[in-house]
């Protein structure tokens, strides 16, 4: 079972009516800009949350650019209780649309972010470390090269999920809207 499109203003709409907004982006995504009243639930955590339920019976899911709920339209129809639409475009649509968004002033980096700077940091150490030390070291920047390419083909990225478990990405601070579904912490 797939998920209704609904665009930015259409989802504004119902949302104003009592529809819920679900944000399937991780925590440090949603800390640093989310749409005013949303909740929060991970799509890495989706399956355990168990069913998502409005009191207007009517579920909106989004993420950063639609990809991710589109890609996962399965799994969120079968969490949502009642009448589930997809945000089509994510939060770039809705901002695009000149609707409301909140942000925080000191913005965290995002765990992709993260991930590919830890491949940086891991292949210039393999380099470096090949080079004057040993050559076998240069299998590191190979390895790191080829975690990069399965991140690529495969939309899952191992380093970004181990970066995510590292202590300052975890026990946020909740905040007004989120109400601890899949979060961290």
């Amino acid at each position: 079972m797939s998920l209704k499109s609904i665009d930015a203003r259409a989802a504004h709409n119902l949302a104003q009516a009592g529809a819920l907004l679900v944000d399937v982006r991780e925590q440090c995504e949603f800390d640093r800009e989310r749409i005013p009243g949303s909740q929060l639930s991970p799509m890495s955590t989706m399956g355990e949350a168990g069913s998502v339920k409005s009191a207007s019976g009517k579920v909106i899911f989004l993420c950063a650019s639609g990809a991710r709920t589109n890609a996962n339209s399965p799994l969120l129809a079968a969490c949502a209780d009642g009448e589930a639409y997809v945000l089509e475009g994510g939060l770039s649509a809705w901002k695009r649309a000149g609707l409301p968004v909140e942000r925080q002033e000191r913005k965290p980096v995002s765990i992709l972010r993260q991930a590919l700077m830890t491949a940086g940091v891991l292949a210039i150490a393999g380099f470096v470390l090949g080079t004057y030390v040993a050559p076998a070291w240069h299998l590191l920047s190979l390895l790191v090269g080829c975690g990069l390419l399965f991140s690529g083909a495969t939309n899952f990225c191992p380093m970004a999920f181990f970066v995510s478990l590292m202590p300052w990405n975890r026990n946020k601070p909740r905040l007004p809207g989120a109400t601890g579904i899949g979060q961290f912490g």
